[in-house]
């Protein structure tokens, strides 16, 4: 099983416009890694890439642009750290232990 499995079906809402972007990118990051043992490797995983694609480690709080994100409108292309660490990443988790 393929990481990028637990991301096919989206979230029902997002933090930012750009979130859902980045979702798609980590998606396509992820169709080659293979599912880590464990959900501590799962999530380290995806932190690492959350890092390598947005420049920021997830820890960063601040709400920040990703310019290849911009599509339209002021806050296009934006990221919602707060997204991710409360509801994307769990919700990971949550698909992974169900696995």
């Amino acid at each position: 099983m393929k990481v990028s499995e637990i991301f096919e079906e989206e979230p029902i809402q997002w933090g930012l416009r750009g979130d859902p972007f980045l979702w798609r990118e980590l998606k396509e990051v992820f169709k080659e890694i293979d599912m880590p043992e464990t959900p501590q490797e799962l999530q380290v995983l995806i932190e690492k890439e959350y890092e390598k694609s947005t420049g920021h480690p997830i820890s960063y709080q601040k709400h920040f642009v990703i310019e290849r994100f911009r599509s339209h409108g002021m806050s296009s292309g934006g990221i919602s750290p707060e997204f991710w660490v409360r509801s994307g990443i769990p919700l990971l988790l949550g698909r992974y232990a169900k696995l």
